[in-house]
């Protein structure tokens, strides 16, 4: 009977989920000093090719600043509204008329998170969270937006009991009274279960009985994967652990064909000192691997080959968080847009241009003959067609005043230009590909990767104001080399969203 169960819940889920295409996506958190603005955010979004995100509100700022840019948003609905909505269909309906309708189609959102794991974290709520979620689903029935909009709210992984082995996973049956109604509800609209997993509480907790390497997507030999004895299905890895548990649970409750999204997982780069692996290396394994995991369509070991979307925790690191030091240090970027670490990303889609494994320039050769640099420099800056404005006394790539300096810049513009070919970097044999950024001081050159390894002029250019044209390190509305870089930052999007 087990075994059918088993064959009943993968053929379900399988048909559920088999023609959609799995994504990366990534939640926003506001908890910061100096917030971004929501232009300066979407800049950084569309730098890094991320187009699934999920917010933890509506923000009208950014969902105005979204219009138009073809990212795909989750919204939604704080803790803190859900009394009011769960008890007036009026006020749903006045939510999503103001923070939906006013919006949708220009900024396409595609789902509501009505609260966050409202059961382990605000239990008094949890007996309207269903109504929450059925009044807001009506009042988009109500603007035929039902659809392309789907209703959910994230659960914490926390309410699956017994999570190991998958086949015996079963959730908290104080929560039956919600999650029952929650599920016939998803069933129904045809949505999704949204789960938040984080491996690395899971390993913090274990004392020891979860290795990290198994939190961390790092490969396992046989011997040392985790089996479950009932299936006998060997498991690599702590997400894929959970999401089949998740998958067992609800075929607990006789639901075998509602697909999960994990709306949250992520590990910290920086803690406290009895969190000594929460690193910046750990961090980026973890997030590394994920990424690849879920964009090359691994699935998980009981559904092969069908991916599992998921939403990263999180694109800023929020200083302002409370609690531990790890709290303030999950983000991939922080506040000015830098990188905190270099994803490792080869084979594994367009995603998160911070990727530098392959980033490559154009340089004169040394020892290369000065009169042929010369002449290769005078090709590039007038038939080349390269912009040589910034080597002219006073701009920023005029020091060092010497030929192989000025060649060096006018070779790698010019090699970037043409799509970084091998022929584009020849020059009658005085320069050289090589991995090395040849960048200094503030002679940034176009392609260039900055201090941290983020694609120089292509993320926001202020983060330290509410307004794009407000003072600071804003290049907006200035002449010389802010008007150039602008340019040299329109130039690179346009090549990016190609």
């Amino acid at each position: 009977m087990a075994w059918l169960l088993i064959l009943v819940l993968v053929f379900a889920v399988s048909q559920a989920t088999a023609d959609e295409e799995p994504y990366i996506g990534v939640n926003i958190g506001t908890d910061l000093s100096i917030m971004p603005h929501p232009t300066q955010v979407v800049a950084l979004l569309k730098a890094q090719q991320i187009r699934h995100i999920r917010l933890y509100d509506a923000d009208r700022g950014m969902l105005v600043a979204l219009a138009n840019s073809g990212i795909r948003v989750m919204v939604s609905i704080p803790n803190e509204q859900l009394l009011g909505i769960g008890q007036s269909n009026s006020t749903a309906a006045n939510w999503v008329s103001r923070n939906i309708v006013a919006h949708y189609p220009a900024t396409n959102i595609t789902a509501i998170c009505v609260g966050s794991e409202v059961l382990t974290t605000l239990p008094n709520a949890a007996r309207i969270l269903v109504n929450a979620m059925k009044f807001i689903h009506s009042a988009l029935v109500a603007s035929n937006l039902d659809n392309q909009i789907k209703v959910s709210s994230p659960l914490a992984s926390s309410i699956i009991l017994d999570s190991f082995p998958p086949s015996q996973a079963f959730f908290n049956r104080s929560w039956n009274p919600v999650l029952v109604p929650m599920l016939n509800f998803l069933q129904s609209t045809g949505s999704y279960l949204m789960l938040n997993i984080y491996p690395y509480y899971d390993y913090m907790q274990s004392n020891g009985v979860i290795p990290l390497d198994y939190a961390l997507f790092k490969p396992l030999s046989p011997t040392k994967e985790a089996v479950d004895a009932n299936t006998l299905v060997h498991y690599s890895n702590v997400f894929d652990a959970m999401v089949d548990a998740t998958y067992f649970a609800m075929a607990f409750l006789n639901f075998t064909n509602i697909p999960v999204i994990v709306t949250e997982t992520g590990w910290p780069s920086k803690g406290d000192s009895n969190e000594p692996d929460a690193t910046m290396e750990n961090a980026n394994t973890y997030n590394s691997n994920l990424i690849r995991h879920v964009m090359n369509k691994t699935g998980t070991p009981k559904r092969p080959g069908i991916a599992v979307s998921t939403y990263i925790y999180e694109l800023y690191n929020e200083d302002l968080k409370p609690g531990p030091i790890s709290e303030k240090n999950w983000g991939l970027f922080d506040a000015n847009g830098d990188p905190i670490y270099i994803l490792r990303l080869t084979d594994s889609g367009s995603l998160l241009a911070n990727d530098t494994t392959n980033q490559t320039y154009c340089t004169a050769k040394e020892g290369a003959d000065p009169k042929m640099l010369q002449a290769a420099l005078d090709w590039a800056c007038g038939p080349g067609k390269v912009d040589c404005s910034p080597l002219l006394q006073g701009k920023p790539c005029y020091e060092p005043d010497n030929v192989i300096a000025h060649a060096t810049y006018a070779f790698d513009t010019y090699y970037h230009r043409m799509g970084k070919t091998s022929d584009a970097c020849d020059f009658n044999g005085v320069a050289d590909i090589t991995t090395t950024d040849p960048s200094h001081g503030s002679c940034i050159f176009p392609g260039s990767l900055g201090r941290n390894g983020t694609m120089v002029n292509i993320t926001a250019p202020s983060m330290n104001s509410t307004t794009s044209d407000s003072p600071g390190r804003s290049i907006y509305g200035r002449g010389g080399f802010g008007s150039m870089l602008l340019v040299i930052k329109v130039m690179v999007w346009s090549l990016i969203l190609l």
